[in-house]
């Protein structure tokens, strides 16, 4: 066990990407036709950045008062807005006859991308009642076409992202726990702005973790 599995709070979730019917024990529901690929990483989930998108019937990170939420992930460019997972809370005006069950602009954290060529920067962001923030740095970019370490953390004060364990931008806002409900990866909850490449992997974490205490940074055998 490594130095950071060994941290690691007993809730945590993992999910691995690794087929279409069950992530993190959760059932998956699938929409236009990602596939299962190989990687040198371990099997992944390929997104055409048009249609494809995974619907997952949990929220990670339900009842929170601190998290991290980090994934593994190879953007492949394509359009400038990327919102390639988001974590929404089912509330009680959620749509009725609509799935998933959940209001697009409802409490949530999401990642999200923005390519500019063939380079891409990260925007993370959460919002609920009494807060809402985008955590992004345009100047901080990164080729297009290979895996990366994401995550956003918040310790009960300061909301933080980070690519590769490198601290991105960061913002004291008032968090409040966010309650359960659904997940999409591929697109945002409402199938806006797809994304276009592969996820390996995401866990999440009811703590505010420290980049060495992170999943490693992807080093692939071969791609």
């Amino acid at each position: 066990m490594t130095a950071a599995e060994g941290a690691l709070q007993p809730s945590a979730a993992v999910w691995q990407f690794d087929n279409l019917e069950h992530i993190g024990g959760a059932r998956v529901g699938v929409e236009g036709d990602p596939q299962v690929v190989a990687t040198g990483l371990g099997p992944a989930v390929q997104f055409d950045g048009e249609e494809d998108a995974l619907f997952i019937e949990t929220h990670p990170l339900a009842g929170a008062r601190q998290f991290t939420a980090e994934a593994i992930f190879r953007p492949e460019g394509g359009a400038f807005e990327q919102r390639w997972m988001h974590l929404a809370e089912a509330g009680a005006d959620a749509p009725v006859g609509v799935y998933p069950p959940v209001p697009p602009s409802g409490p949530r954290m999401l990642f999200e991308i923005r390519v500019v060529g063939d380079r891409w920067y990260l925007d993370a962001f959460t919002s609920g009642p009494g807060y809402s923030q985008a955590l992004m740095a345009p100047e901080k970019t990164f080729p297009v076409g290979r895996w990366y370490h994401v995550a956003q953390t918040y310790d009960g004060r300061t909301y933080r992202s980070f690519v590769n364990g490198e601290l991105q931008a960061e913002a004291e806002i008032a968090f409040k726990p966010q309650g359960p409900g659904y997940s999409s990866v591929g697109t945002r909850i409402n199938r806006r702005d797809y994304f276009n490449g592969q996820v390996l992997s995401a866990r999440f974490t009811p703590a505010a973790l420290s980049p060495d205490q992170f999943m490693p940074p992807p080093v692939p055998k071969s791609d």
